[in-house]
């Protein structure tokens, strides 16, 4: 079945209506206050040979690594309605705490493609409470690794024996498999609708269409100067250096190629991240330069090609600690891309705060009998571009959660939130100005554990085009500075305030 533009459009919103509502069934039925309020999920569908075919508008971190976790199930030889679990970063995961489930869709009792459902779960074990610790030098450390495996009710017993709340966990996975059944069920009824064979050729259409509509994109873009960049993650929670991310980008036959080289090595602590993670961040920024109206599927992923220094910061490898790779790094490394294009005359935004601000805390319940975990980013500035401010106040670049509302932390977990409001005059100054960062203050009313894993609280997120640069962060314990990342333990009465960074400014205004 050819499809002319109108069937396009028609197709691409039927089968992401499909994965929007996997992605509906997961948070209403999730029990942890991470998925449920803050929606830190994503979902996709994937056709047979492992390509995506849609996606729900959730977390760019997640969705761009997808394929390999796909593809590493399907080196399993998978079965018709088979389910499977995994979250090794070396094996398609991007952090421990993402555990994603991949479900193999029967159609007339052949694969006929894959419902994937990526879930933030806000414990998987590991040496601190919440699986994020500052400082981790070894993948072991941050938690249980599970490569791709077929999810039994063995396996999942052996992961709840491993994990801090169990009741939770068994919670959120039932959860997920609700929504991988959702979106097997959803394809299923649409290859009923239209006939199988058809809506496998509209599927590659949309493909096709998408790869064509970037590559169209991409050749439009000015490369004729060099597009290279440099920028830093403020050290590792091991050392307190900074470590270089550099990226130098090319477009040839409509393909843009990022190529990390350059990069600074394995890191002793945990900002690694592996290649598909590094590959997500380029996609994002792809994404953001085309037209609304292009489906993101894997038809735009054929016009992205990233290559790094094995074993390098964006291309670690085992063991390497990667907790922060997937939070931090990716975000630096949107930041670099973007720095990037802007240096080859393209028309960018300033770069936004660059942080997920990764707050974890963790301790006993009040009878001894179990343990809490919980687990939040927060919103900053984003950068201002040609023609409007930044907004403030938002998830940035690789992270698109929500926040958690006040009144569902502290009516499940003994913290109380002192403060939460935007921190005024943290947005670089311009023609357009960044984005106000947020102030979120939290009192801790029981002993507890905490670990941040932020960045950006010695260099402020660039400006654009002569513009200022959004104010720095700060962690503060008690009014005392902290570092950026670090695991602390709090006392009933202690106070931890985060100040997130601002965007930067645009144009060189009056103000700068």
């Amino acid at each position: 079945m050819k499809l002319d533009a109108v069937g396009l459009e028609v197709m691409s919103h039927a089968l992401a209506s499909i994965a929007e509502e996997m992605g509906l069934v997961l948070v209403h039925s999730a029990l942890s206050p991470n998925i449920r309020e803050r929606r830190d999920a994503s979902a996709a569908l994937f056709d047979a040979d492992g390509e995506m075919i849609a996606q729900a508008a959730h977390i760019p971190v997640h969705l761009g690594a997808l394929a390999d976790a796909v593809a590493a199930v399907r080196g399993l030889d998978p079965r018709p309605n088979e389910l499977f679990l995994l979250n090794d970063p070396y094996a398609g995961g991007s952090h421990l705490p993402d555990l994603t489930v991949i479900g193999v869709i029967d159609i007339d009792g052949r694969v006929g493609g894959y419902s994937v459902v990526r879930a933030h779960h806000s414990d998987v074990g590991g040496m601190t409470a919440g699986s994020m610790p500052a400082g981790a030098r070894e993948l072991y450390q941050e938690g249980l690794v599970i490569p791709p495996t077929r999810f039994t009710p063995d396996l999942e017993r052996l992961l709840l024996a491993n994990v801090r709340t169990p009741a939770m966990r068994r919670g959120d996975l039932a959860a997920q498999r609700a929504a991988v059944e959702r979106g097997a069920e959803g394809l299923r009824a649409l290859a009923r609708r239209h006939g199988w064979a058809a809506l496998c050729a509209a599927a590659g259409g949309l493909l096709d269409y998408a790869e064509r509509r970037t590559k169209t994109a991409l050749s439009r873009l000015p490369s004729a100067a060099p597009m290279i960049a440099t920028d830093y993650l403020e050290g590792d929670g091991v050392v307190d250096d900074d470590l270089a991310i550099r990226v130098r980008l090319t477009i040839e036959d409509d393909v843009l190629h990022a190529d990390f080289t350059g990069t600074h090595g394995a890191a002793p602590g945990n900002v690694n991240c592996p290649l598909a993670v590094t590959r997500s961040a380029v996609l994002f920024v792809v994404r953001t330069l085309l037209p609304d109206d292009v489906p993101m599927n894997g038809g735009v992923s054929r016009a992205v090609h990233v290559t790094a220094p094995p074993g390098c910061l964006v291309n670690a490898r085992a063991p390497s600690a990667v907790a922060a790779g997937n939070v931090e790094t990716s975000q630096r490394i949107a930041d670099v891309v973007f720095r990037a294009l802007a240096a080859g005359g393209c028309n960018v935004p300033a770069q936004g705060q660059g942080t997920m601000n990764n707050v974890t805390f963790g301790g006993s319940t009040e009878q001894g009998a179990g343990s809490w975990t919980y687990y939040e980013t927060i919103g900053g500035g984003q950068g201002a571009s040609r023609g409007g401010h930044g907004p403030s106040g938002v998830h940035v670049g690789m992270s698109n959660t929500r926040n958690t509302p006040i009144e569902v932390l502290e009516m499940e977990h003994p913290l109380r939130v002192r403060t939460y409001a935007l921190r005024r005059d943290s947005g670089g100054r311009g023609t357009w100005e960044g984005g106000e960062g947020v102030v979120r203050e939290f009192e801790a009313l029981a002993l507890m554990e905490a670990t941040l894993l932020t960045e950006r609280r010695r260099h402020g997120p660039a400006g654009g085009a002569g513009g200022g640069a959004g104010a720095a962060g700060a962690n503060l314990l008690n009014g005392e500075l902290i570092p950026s990342k670090a695991t602390l333990r709090l006392n009933a009465g202690d106070v931890l305030r985060i100040e997130t960074p601002g965007g930067g400014g645009w144009g060189k205004g009056h103000d700068t």
